[in-house]
């Protein structure tokens, strides 16, 4: 299993650099000579364009700087891959960082690949959507699934917690969730309607759609915005880091506030009024629609090599959620509990943006989500 203690890192089919293991188990990086002359920084903040190397300080993600870390599976992944290593004889204890790393391969989100690859599933047959649900359904309660090597090699690295998969459909590349227990059934409409609702109230989407089923609601599914879905680069991948991974945040802790997102935003999209403005309806969107899961994975911005231009992605993974703590996990100036306008503006106004403006979008924004999502947060 073991693939030894470097690993090289690839963008695009070319070197970036690489990762060595140190004896402390923390994953150095350093870029390639070429990548120097002719690449960018793929982590703007942690790992700039410098001949040196580099070394992880923050005691989470494994050693792992952010932007590789953000490579890896979350929940669901972890819980399918450590089922298909149990299979196989093998514990998720005795892999390193760089081992897990070596089994995402070229199959993780973003753009950034890793060699050598180690496959650990083999290839399956297609199946229908209920049918995976179905599968998914007997992991989560700790059964045996006979689909296992399906279930992994669609989703399982993909990130979050909700089981899902990443597969091509519908002329591009999706990502389908499936509902888990503690969603309820027809968490998928509940979703989409989410989705619709933040197209309208001025949020940038990608693509999303309700796929059928039989058994419920029907499935949510979004575009991926990390790959390419039109023209001649058609398949290619896009670089993406999470705010999480750009300021090496836990995103498991609440750890950030929207002040913050608001100034990461002007200074990585070079004060870029459109996606200043899009961060501020988001935050607007989950204070109103009672989307407190707001972590720094939930906020994401893409890189463009041919402008040498980050900008904010779409958003995702907007919908009615708690947190245990009962709060927002970003806080909105300084209050995660009980947010409102007073707030909104507060954040507003510290980057910059007109408050007559802010106020009028944030009535908007709650008028349209009083009307559209009536039934999810009454």
């Amino acid at each position: 299993m073991r693939i030894g203690d470097s690993l090289q890192v690839l963008y695009q089919g070319r070197p970036v650099g690489t990762l060595a293991l140190t004896a402390e188990k923390k994953a150095a990086f350093a870029y390639d000579e070429e990548w120097l002359e002719n690449g960018f920084s793929i982590s703007p903040f942690s790992l700039p364009l410098k001949k040196q190397v580099f070394l992880p300080l923050k005691p989470y993600f494994g050693g792992l700087f952010g932007v590789f870390a953000d490579s890896l599976p979350d929940a669901w992944g972890n819980v399918l891959l450590n089922r298909v290593l149990k299979r196989n004889g093998m514990s998720a204890d005795e892999l390193t960082v760089l081992d897990r790393l070596a089994i995402v391969g070229a199959s993780g989100m973003g753009a950034l690949t890793y060699r050598p690859e180690k496959e650990i599933v083999t290839q399956s047959q297609e199946h229908s959507l209920d049918v995976l649900a179905g599968e998914c359904e007997k992991i989560l309660s700790e059964e045996y699934s006979d689909d296992l090597d399906a279930l992994y090699r669609l989703g399982g690295t993909s990130g979050g917690a909700r089981p899902k998969i990443m597969t091509q459909t519908e002329g591009g590349d999706w990502i389908i969730k499936f509902p888990s227990h503690a969603d309820g059934k027809n968490a998928g409409k509940m979703e989409y309607e989410y989705a619709l609702c933040a197209a309208e109230c001025g949020i940038e989407m990608t693509q999303v759609k309700l796929f059928p089923s039989q058994n419920c609601a029907g499935y949510f599914g979004i575009k991926r915005f990390d790959r390419v879905n039109h023209g001649a680069e058609k398949g290619g991948r896009v670089h993406m880091l999470t705010a999480a991974a750009l300021l090496e945040l836990d995103y498991e802790q609440p750890s950030l506030d929207y002040h913050s997102l608001m100034k990461l935003t002007k200074i990585l999209t070079r004060d870029n009024p459109h996606d200043l403005e899009n961060m501020y309806r988001r935050m607007c969107f989950n204070v109103f629609a009672h989307n407190r899961d707001d972590h720094s994975k939930n906020f994401t911005f893409l890189y463009d090599e041919k402008q040498d231009q980050w900008r904010l992605s779409p958003a995702y993974d907007l919908t009615y959620s708690n947190t245990y703590y009962g709060e927002h996990t970003t806080s909105v100036d300084g209050n995660g509990k009980n947010p409102g306008k007073r707030e909104l503006l507060a954040v507003g106004r510290g980057a910059g943006m007109d408050e007559k403006k802010c106020a009028r979008i944030a009535d908007e924004i709650r008028g349209c989500v009083e009307r559209m999502l009536g039934e999810y947060i009454q």
